[in-house]
């Protein structure tokens, strides 16, 4: 049976958004323009969907919890129309489901499927790494090594910022394979499992562990040590695989939190 990590059914839980009554409404970020009459509504939709898509990254609603389109408009500063297509666009990606006269729910956590795209990264990246080791030209080792072949001291502790710069490392390396089909797939699978990765680096033996094993793979794609560069890129990948499956339902809230 799969396993499935569901926080709204910890009824004890005292910040859980109720469904009818949600929490504070959540600002638009000073960064996204509000929604104007001139906009087309192709573009209200994408506003909607990548505002929604962030409140369940930063875990403002959470795994499980259960909203109404109307909850949302105090969140999201666009009409119905936008809203719901953007909504029926994360259930179509699985990020939420919908239910009948009951209204929309977060997915749970489902972790046999986090496993399985686990496998397809290291399937993904470790031919990327394959290809990167027989390249040419190599730009993006130069560009890596000067993020991740720091001193511990210049190291960043910002989980957030880390959790970018770890999604951007094995992005590059996908992308130096120059196969923009395995690009395409390995972005979407990064979408699928960030609510989940991010998680990881809220712990700083991961941040440091990162760096670490960051700089071996570096190290050995530099040497054009392929078998080398293979190894040791699945055993990072098999390790943060690990990790997902010891998060519990207190590190959800305590990211919530923001703690």
């Amino acid at each position: 049976m799969a396993r499935r990590l569901n926080p709204s059914s910890r009824a004890a839980a005292d910040d859980a958004a109720a469904p009818a009554e949600p929490a504070m409404p959540v600002p638009v970020s000073a960064t996204t323009p509000a929604a104007s009459a001139t906009q087309e509504p192709a573009s209200l939709a994408e506003q909607a969907y990548r505002e929604v898509k962030q409140l369940i990254y930063d875990f403002v609603l959470m795994p499980g919890e259960r909203f109404s389109e109307a909850d949302l408009t105090q969140r999201v500063a666009v009409s119905r129309t936008p809203l719901r297509q953007a909504l029926q666009r994360l259930q179509r990606e699985g990020f939420l489901q919908v239910f009948p006269k009951l209204g929309w729910q977060v997915a749970a956590l489902d972790f046999d499927t986090f496993d399985a795209l686990y496998d397809l990264r290291i399937l993904l990246e470790t031919h990327a790494v394959q290809r990167l080791c027989e390249a040419e030209e190599r730009p993006t080792l130069a560009e890596l090594a000067a993020v991740w072949l720091v001193a511990p001291a210049e190291r960043s502790a910002d989980r957030v910022e880390v959790g970018s710069l770890d999604e951007d490392f094995h992005r590059r390396l996908v992308s130096g394979s120059g196969n923009r089909e395995m690009l395409r797939v390995h972005a979407d699978i990064t979408e699928r499992i960030r609510i989940i990765r991010r998680l990881d680096f809220t712990k700083p033996a991961r941040i440091d562990a990162t760096y670490d094993e960051h700089a071996r793979i570096l190290g050995a794609i530099t040497r054009r040590r392929s078998d080398e560069a293979q190894r040791l890129l699945r055993a990072h990948i098999e390790q943060s695989k690990l990790e997902v499956r010891h998060i519990t339902l207190d590190m959800l809230y305590r990211a919530r939190r923001g703690g």
